[in-house]
């Protein structure tokens, strides 16, 4: 099912509340970024749901607009890029068409993942793609336009039990519980005071339980909560851990916010917070069929380096029109998800996908290497990352233990969380280390190598050699 629509108010009128300037300069489909190989636009798709008809849509902009290609991000949102300057107007009024725009005030707010295969594989407790279609209704809601001050940053996590998204280090998590029940998260900033008795303790998370009729609100009342705080502090605050810790969104302030709203709720046990970013623990979709309850086949694919071609993403619609159920699930792990097959059209649509170039076998040398985007689309690159990271990909054969990174500079855009190999470009080659931060190497490897040297540096590192 495609996501609601909403009230769209005209493009002209800036939104209310809405803090601008630098810091939260995250592209939208309405707020275009200009990279070296032209205009970019991020589509926000909440929990990745797309129906094959948005889905083909998305593969005519791309051809027609962009460079002929789609990104895939790790928030499950979707890129095009090479678009000209003036295309704003086409652009939009294309997505509105396919429902992908459902309100001009609120594009760069609706950052949600949630558990892909939830309904599709017998595990979990909640129907995650559910709860998403509410919170976006909340998200996009016109009589209340207080959210639309959330930043293009603010990331909600619906995560129905299995614990794949709960690991993305989000500023809103929802947990389905097996009592039918929600655990409501939100991390503490870095500096936190407290005591032992279950309140505010040094690092802890506001968390409380609420039914899980009730957890789309609360993820939304939680957001609502994190702008009072950022209002008081008076801070330019884009996520929860960067409020001032005498303005943190406490368990106590939470609650009595739910309380007003008519929600009820339980105070949990704290527990540490999740590592920032971190994509390395979790269930998270492995390549190849998945089998549900009903006897129904999903397809899970991986993209390589998170860049899709417009032929390879029509073949996932039409896949997913012809055999399937008519429905896309894209992935925070830049992959996508077909349900609804049975198990001869799920192997038959394995088998194409696979012809097409995208990974439906959970040994692919493809899994866990990642990019940034680097030359020629980036200026602060210092390296074709992507073309590299291709080299050392075709000079293995199978998976690595650890993910690895190809970076065209300091920044590291996009990198993952948990232990990694990160290949940074230096101009003169790259530097190959293993981390468990990005601020912080590891004793394990460290090396510095040439371009041509760097796939057996990776590999090696990674555990393949």
């Amino acid at each position: 099912m495609p996501l609601p629509p909403t009230t769209v108010p005209p493009g002209n009128e800036a939104p209310s509340g809405r803090r601008s300037g630098p810091d939260d300069a995250c592209p939208g489909a309405l707020r275009l970024h200009t990279a070296d190989d032209g205009a970019l636009a991020r589509i926000r798709v909440p929990a990745g749901l797309l129906t094959a008809r948005q889905a083909d849509a998305l593969a005519g902009v791309a051809e027609e607009l962009g460079d002929g290609r789609l990104d895939i991000t790790s928030r499950g949102n979707l890129q095009v890029r090479g678009l000209d300057a003036g295309c704003g107007t086409e652009l939009a009024a294309r997505l509105r068409a396919a429902g992908l725009l459902p309100s001009d005030r609120h594009d760069r707010v609706r950052n949600i993942v949630a558990s892909p295969l939830c309904g599709l594989d017998g595990a979990g407790h909640a129907d995650a793609a559910a709860w998403a279609r509410e919170l976006d209704a909340a998200l996009c809601d016109e009589t209340s336009g207080e959210l639309s001050a959330l930043s293009g940053r603010f990331l909600f996590a619906l995560d129905d039990g299995r614990g794949d998204v709960a690991a993305l280090g989000a500023d809103v998590t929802l947990i389905a519980t097996p009592d039918g029940g929600a655990v409501l998260r939100m991390p503490a900033p870095a500096c936190r005071g407290g005591g032992a008795d279950g309140h505010d303790t040094p690092g802890g998370d506001a968390e409380l339980r609420v039914r899980a009729g009730d957890a789309p609100r609360a993820a939304a009342l939680a957001a609502v909560e994190f702008l009072a705080g950022v209002r008081e502090s008076g801070s330019r605050a884009w996520r929860v851990r960067e409020l001032p810790a005498q303005h943190a969104v406490t368990a106590d302030r939470l609650a009595a916010r739910l309380a007003n709203a008519g929600i009820e709720t339980v105070r949990t046990a704290h527990k540490g917070p999740e590592p920032k970013g971190s994509d390395a623990s979790g269930p998270r979709p492995a390549p190849g069929l998945v089998a549900g309850p009903d006897g129904r086949r999903a397809v899970s694919v991986a993209v390589p380096l998170g860049r899709v071609s417009a032929a390879q993403w029509r073949l996932l619609a039409t896949l997913a029109s012809r055999g399937g159920s008519g429905e896309l699930r894209v992935t925070p792990w830049r992959g996508v998800v077909l349900p609804g097959f049975s198990p001869d059209g799920g192997r038959a649509a394995s088998h194409e996908l696979s012809d097409a170039g995208l990974v439906t076998g959970p040994d692919s040398p493809w899994l866990g290497v990642g990019a940034c985007t680097g030359r020629p689309g980036c200026a602060k690159s210092l390296a074709d990352v992507r073309a590299d990271a291709e080299r050392a990909v075709a000079g293995d054969r199978r998976p690595g233990s650890l993910p690895v990174y190809f970076s065209g500079c300091e920044r590291r855009c996009g990198h993952p969380g948990g232990r990694w190999v990160d290949a940074l470009a230096t101009g003169a080659g790259y530097r190959v280390t293993v981390r468990d931060t990005p601020e912080a190497d590891s004793a394990d490897v460290r090396v510095d190598v040439t371009a041509e040297q760097v796939a057996d540096a990776v590999a090696a590192a990674r555990g393949t050699r």
